[in-house]
This record gives structure tokens, C-alpha cells and sequence, in this order.
């Protein structure tokens, strides 16, 4: 299993060597402020209250016109590098353009919908990027782990078509991603739910009609896009049911869906590391896009 991470970031190495000076420049001109000025009910002024977009981009030639967008994890209390950075080099080698989202914490003091206006706004930009750079504003996708997969799900859940009458470019885009992909995801704020999400997003005593709203397994519809799942059943932080309830509630609703439950394996492995191989669930994602015509 370490060889094939070893081979999988060879892989997709030669091609970020192809792809990386503007990847690397994107990254040199810095973050990307999600609002000019002060973002909406922010609190103060600091780095921590400035939702931001970094950009990792295959250069023209490379692109494959899909865009996604990249919701690490970590509890609404941090966000995990290797759920940013790491998916958005491996997916850029396969020509996507990649943004990953630093949004507003639990940790400095935001509650939702805090988050969510986050990350709409964040899907909102890079719709409008994707119009902008000749993409396909139809092939913007979505990626979350963990506590970031609970958030991507509540924007899957959650979105709207845009607000034509703005006289903000970006408030007219929808926010709905073209299809979600979840790995080992906070879904339920119910029976189980990872606690430490839930307290960090709503508080410590949220009221019942909020503990719904935002367990996303009673919010699927059949406009809810595909999505992709995985999840182990090894994982003791955010248990498997999460996953679950998920998938049983797109198969109610008639949404196609790809689960993908392994028997081993911690919970936030992302794509592995050293010591840590992740299930080999890369592959089965980027067979998966395929199959949505997200990749050639």
C-alpha cells in the first residue's frame, strides 16, 4: 500500500513539474480575499478573520475545463494541510483547477451560518473564475473532509441559484457544486455525531431545530448533486454511520452516489502519508469523475 503512495505521487509529480510554474505563481500572488474590505460579520481584523482562495492551477494548456473547490478538515477548530494543499496538487496534475478555502473557525469565534456563507461565496468565485478562464461553469465541483465534509455537505444541501439583482458579480452565481466528494465525513449532528465539530459550529447548547437543519442526512433532495463517499470502519473519530445515513438519504432521494467503505484504516489518512496509507480510494474517486465527465 506504501509503494502505491509512493507511485501515486510520482506520478502526479511529473505532471505538477509540468504544471507548477503557475501553480506556483498563483501561490506567490498570495490568497485571495473572499469579500474586499472586511468580510460580513467578521470579527476584528486578523488573518483568522479573512476567509480566503489560493489557487493551484495547471497551466492552459493542461486544463481539462473542471474546477473544484477544496474544504479541509479539522474539527471547525483548524484546517488540516494535508486535506488543502495535498488534494489540490493531486488534482491539478490531472488538469483540474484547484482552489482551497481557509473559512472562518469555530476556534476564532464563528458560528454558523458563518461557514456556510463562507463556502458559498467561495463556490459562487470559482464559478465565476471558471467563466472567466474559458472553463466549463457547469464542471465546478466540491471536496471535504471530515469536519470540511460537513461543511461541503451543508452546501450541498444548502445552496441556491444566486441572487440575479446583486450588484455583486459573484452574488449571482449559484452556489450549488456540480457533485460533492466526501472523505470520512461529519454528517449528523444526531446520535453520531463527532462532538467536537458540533460544539465548535453551534456552541455548546445549540437549540434542537439547528442540531437538524445541520445534520445533512434530512436535508438531501433530489437536487442534491452526485456525490462521491468514502469512509473506514476502523474510523473512531467520526464514526462510519456519518457516511451511511448520507448515501441511504441521496438513495431515497434518487441521487447517484459512489460509497466506498474500507474495513481499515484512522480516521483523516487524506491521500496517505509516511506510516499512514490511505484505502485506495484516489483512484476509485478519479474513475469516478470520469465516469461524471469531470476528467478526459
Amino acid at each position: 500500500m506504501y509503494s502505491r503512495f509512493l507511485l501515486l505521487l510520482l506520478v502526479a509529480g511529473v505532471l505538477v513539474i509540468k504544471v507548477a510554474a503557475e501553480s506556483a505563481s498563483a501561490a506567490a500572488n498570495g490568497a485571495i480575499p473572499l469579500w474586499s474590505g472586511q468580510a460580513p460579520d467578521a470579527l476584528g481584523e486578523r488573518p483568522e478573520d479573512q476567509p480566503t482562495l489560493t489557487a493551484y492551477l495547471p497551466q492552459p494548456a493542461y486544463r481539462n475545463g473542471a474546477s473544484m473547490l477544496i474544504l479541509p478538515g479539522g474539527g471547525y477548530r483548524a484546517l488540516a494541510d494535508h486535506e488543502g494543499y495535498a488534494y489540490a496538487h493531486w488534482l491539478a496534475a490531472q488538469g483540474v483547477s484547484c482552489y482551497v478555502l481557509k473559512y472562518r473557525l469555530g476556534s476564532s469565534g464563528y458560528r454558523h451560518p458563518v461557514m456556510l456563507h463562507d463556502a458559498a461565496r467561495a463556490l459562487r468565485m470559482v464559478r465565476a473564475f471558471a467563466k472567466r478562464d474559458g472553463l466549463d461553469a457547469n464542471r465546478v465541483g466540491l471536496i471535504g473532509s471530515s469536519a470540511g465534509g460537513h461543511l461541503a455537505s451543508t452546501l450541498m444541501t444548502h445552496f441556491d441559484s444566486g441572487h440575479p439583482d446583486s450588484p455583486d458579480a459573484f452574488e449571482r452565481e449559484s452556489s450549488r457544486p456540480d457533485l460533492g466528494i466526501l472523505c470520512y465525513p461529519v454528517i449528523t449532528l444526531g446520535e453520531f455525531a463527532h462532538a467536537g465539530s458540533r460544539q465548535q459550529l453551534l456552541g455548546t447548547t445549540p437549540a434542537p431545530e439547528l442540531l437538524q437543519l445541520l445534520s445533512n442526512e434530512f436535508q438531501v433532495t433530489p437536487q442534491t448533486p452526485p456525490c462521491f463517499i468514502w469512509h473506514t470502519m476502523e474510523d473512531k473519530s467520526v464514526p462510519v454511520e456519518n457516511s451511511l445515513l448520507f448515501a441511504a438519504a441521496l438513495r431515497r432521494a434518487g441521487v447517484p452516489f459512489s460509497l466506498h467503505i474500507y474495513e481499515t484504516g484512522a480516521h483523516g489518512l487524506g491521500l496517505g502519508r509516511p506510516g499512514k496509507p490511505a484505502p485506495p480510494w484516489a483512484d476509485q474517486c478519479l474513475y469516478w469523475l470520469r465516469e461524471r465527465k469531470f476528467l478526459p
